[in-house]
């Protein structure tokens, strides 16, 4: 998609900035062998889908009017060729 801004709203920054830090998060108490630690850290990855999705249903997500379902249009074949 060469020239689109699919994703750089601020809904989809903020969302994957907080899942990002629940992943380091979880990465980090799994490699100390915290079972707590990493589940906290996964609850922060799913927080930031939750708050990506609040975020764009305040409007600060991408239109849904902005990428149009593309038109599929029917084609004939063309004739087989009779030898």
């Amino acid at each position: 998609m060469a020239g689109s801004s699919h994703g750089h709203t601020p809904a989809a920054w903020t969302g994957v900035t907080i899942a990002f830090i629940g992943f380091a998060v979880a990465g980090a108490f799994m490699v100390m062998a915290e079972p707590l630690g990493f589940w906290a850290g996964m609850v922060i990855v799913a927080l930031g889908g939750v708050v990506g999705g609040v975020m764009r249903a305040m409007g600060l997500g991408m239109p849904k009017d902005a990428h149009p379902a593309p038109q599929v249009t029917a084609t004939r074949e063309p004739a087989a060729a009779e030898a």
